[in-house]
Parts: structure tokens; C-alpha cells; sequence
């Protein structure tokens, strides 16, 4: 779908509570996004508006519960948010159970087409005015992500520089590196399970080791527990 047909179909959707449009803002205005997790937000201060946050970690690593927390907290702050979903692994309900409001979030779905993907994103992007564009490349196998060429997410980042959009990359290993202005690594330390019996037993929650790669010379840690998604 063209650019300005994918904008009036969004537009006309969102219309009462939307501004289509660039949000510019000169570098003294930048200003950051919480993740919703406090932890998080103090190894981090948020993630930097106007600038492509890359999360990177292995399968059952926790990025999922740190998607659905920072799509929780983009929402409550009365942002309209789009989830780019490259392999359909987004579950709604799960989200909305941990507070996204599925009114305010365009997902759109790949079928696990990497190409549509990196369109769909482009198209959102250079549209304008959501808070936060998600690009999930979690399962998407790290050869195909490798093949995306960088000079992909230098138009990424150029799209999104100078507005108040957050732009967060998923995946298992790092892709948009020298374009993304914030880089965390997480792992999944340990998962405590509810239930006496086996067959009664589910995951209850996971902790989660966060390593921030990016910006240089800020590394630093974070320790956290999430509910399991």
C-alpha cells in the first residue's frame, strides 16, 4: 500500500485522538520514553525519542515481556503506537494482560516476510506521529536479519531523527548497530513456576539480566523481574 494511502487509512481511524504529522524538536527539547520498568529506566533513563533503541537476545530471553512493558507504558502515556510483526508471533492477549490498550496499537503482520517487514516499517516511519514504532525480528533467523543492508536503518534513523517517535528493533542479534543511539542485551537468568502439581504447574515470572552496549563508554547492568507473557 502507498505511503498516502496507508496515512489516510490510519488517519481516518485515529482522527480524534491523533496528529498526523512530524513532531520536530530541537536536540535541547529531546526527551525520553519510560519502558515501564523501573529497573530499566534506571540503567537506561528510557529510551531516547527521535532515535532507533535496538534490543537484542536469544530465544525465551525475555524480550517479549519488555515489548509488551514498553507498549504498556507508551499507551499510559496517550501514545498511538505500531508494532511491525515479522513472524505473527504478537499475542493480543497476552499484551492486553499486561496493560496494552489494543486501540491504540496498529500491529501489522508479516507472515514472516522480512522484505514486507522492512516496508511496512519504512511506510510507518516516514508517515509520522506515532510514539513508538516496534520492529519485531525476534524470530526472524539472524541470517535473514544479517542481510538487511545498513543503509536500511540510515533511512530508518533518519526518519525518525528530529521527532518525538521512539523507534525499538527487536531481535537476536544486533542489526541497526552504528544507527541505534541506545543498545541493551538481555538474558534470562532464572523462571519461577506457580503450581504443586506438574501437570498444574505455569511459568510465573522471569528475571532478566540487561546489559547496556550503547551509548560507548556507558555500559552498565540491570537485574529485573517480569511476568511471564
Amino acid at each position: 500500500m502507498p505511503a498516502q494511502a496507508l496515512t489516510a487509512v490510519l488517519q481516518g481511524r485515529y482522527a480524534a485522538d491523533f496528529t498526523w504529522r512530524y513532531l520536530p524538536h530541537s536536540p535541547a527539547e529531546a526527551d525520553l520514553l519510560s519502558s515501564g520498568l523501573p529497573e530499566l529506566d534506571a540503567l537506561a533513563a528510557g529510551l531516547p525519542r527521535g532515535g532507533i533503541t535496538e534490543l537484542t537476545g536469544p530465544v525465551s530471553s525475555g524480550r517479549t515481556s519488555i515489548l509488551y512493558a514498553v507498549l504498556a507504558s507508551a499507551v499510559a502515556e496517550g501514545e498511538t503506537c505500531a508494532l511491525v510483526d515479522a513472524d505473527d508471533t504478537f499475542d493480543p492477549v497476552s499484551a492486553e494482560e499486561a496493560g496494552v490498550r489494543l486501540d491504540r496499537l496498529v500491529w501489522v503482520r508479516c507472515g514472516g516476510d522480512t522484505e514486507r517487514a522492512m516496508k511496512a516499517t519504512d511506510l510507518l516511519l516516514q508517515g509520522g506521529g506515532f510514539g513508538l514504532v516496534a520492529m519485531d525480528l525476534g524470530d526472524t533467523a539472524p541470517r535473514n536479519a544479517r542481510r538487511i543492508s545498513l543503509a536500511s536503518w540510515y533511512r530508518f534513523r533518519r526518519a525518525v531523527e528530529n521527532t518525538r517517535t521512539v523507534m525499538l528493533l527487536i531481535g537476536q542479534e544486533p542489526c541497526a548497530r552504528q544507527c541505534a543511539l541506545l543498545a541493551l542485551e538481555v538474558r534470562r537468568d532464572a523462571c519461577e513456576w506457580k503450581g504443586a502439581a506438574p501437570a498444574a504447574r505455569r511459568l510465573h515470572s522471569v528475571a532478566l539480566r540487561i546489559e547496556r552496549r550503547k551509548p560507548a563508554g556507558r555500559a552498565g547492568a540491570a537485574s529485573l523481574r517480569v511476568a511471564a507473557a
